[in-house]
């Protein structure tokens, strides 16, 4: 063959970036089924400490982020936050369609599963 002439047979690879959780160690890709950018894991929702949100940039922190509640923003998306367990930064990130749903609903009731006062107070009122 010519170097002019087009290999017949070319394989394509195609390449996906993934990181691995630190939490459970599941093999994630760095995009979502909406194609959108991933930055945590869709099964136990914990993420790495890569980027210092007060400071602006790359951070060299590196702890694992923590899922400690969900917030709702006003258009009705939810969000995660995580607590970095090295620095306790904290952070917000949307939530992906295909996070693990049962996990994103025990966060969501935790308040009213588990209130920081005794229930009972709400009889003497």
């Amino acid at each position: 063959m010519s170097e002019h002439t087009p290999n017949p047979n070319p394989s394509p690879t195609l390449k996906i970036s993934t990181f691995v959780c630190a939490w459970c160690g599941l093999t994630v890709t760095l995009a979502d089924p909406d194609g959108r950018g991933r930055n945590h894991c869709p099964s136990c929702l914990h993420s790495r400490h890569v980027l210092d949100h007060v400071q602006g940039g790359r951070t060299d922190c590196h702890g694992r982020m923590s899922p400690i509640a969900i917030a709702v923003l006003r258009t009705g998306d939810w969000m995660i936050v995580h607590r970095c367990v090295r620095c306790d930064e904290l952070t917000s990130n949307p939530v992906g369609a295909d996070d693990n749903q049962l996990v994103l609903m025990r966060m969501a009731v935790r308040p009213l599963a588990q209130p920081p006062f005794p229930l009972e107070t709400f009889g003497t009122l």
